[in-house]
C-alpha cells in the first residue's frame, strides 16, 4: 500500500548523495574500505609523530621535534585524505566519472620521506 512507506531518511553528507544514482553496493563498500585504511594510516603516523616526541629517543632533539611535526602533518593530512577522498569517489561513482588518483599523495609521500630523514639524521648525528 502507498501509505505504508517510511519516509526515506536523509542521508550525509548531501552532497554525495543528492546527486547521480545509487551504485552497486559492493563499489560504496570497496570505496568505505579504503577510506578505513586512510584513517589507520592517519592513526599511525599520529601515534608515531606522538610516540617520537614524547619518549626519549636517542637522537638530536631538534631533528626529532622536526620528524615528529612532519609525522603528525602527515597524519592529519592522511585524515583529510580519507574524507575527502571518500567523498570524491562516491559522487563519481555515483554520476558515472572516471576515479581520479589521490590528491594529496606525493604531499604525504615527501612528508613522510621528511622525516624518516631527519630521523637518520638524528640517529647520525648523536
Amino acid at each position: 500500500m502507498a501509505g505504508d512507506e517510511a519516509p526515506e531518511r536523509q542521508r550525509f553528507p548531501r552532497a554525495v548523495y543528492d546527486v547521480g544514482d545509487d551504485p552497486d553496493p559492493r563499489l560504496s563498500l570497496a570505496n568505505e574500505r579504503t577510506f578505513l585504511a586512510w584513517i589507520r594510516t592517519a592513526l599511525a603516523l599520529l601515534a608515531g609523530g606522538l610516540a617520537l616526541d614524547a619518549f626519549e629517543v636517542p637522537i638530536d632533539a631538534t631533528l626529532r621535534s622536526v620528524a615528529a611535526f612532519a609525522l603528525l602533518a602527515v597524519g592529519i593530512l592522511a585524515a583529510l585524505q580519507a574524507w575527502f577522498g571518500w567523498v570524491r569517489t562516491e559522487r563519481a561513482m555515483r554520476e558515472g566519472r572516471p576515479l581520479g588518483p589521490p590528491r594529496v599523495a606525493l604531499v604525504l609521500v615527501i612528508g613522510f620521506v621528511g622525516a624518516a630523514v631527519a630521523v637518520v639524521l638524528g640517529v647520525a648525528l648523536r
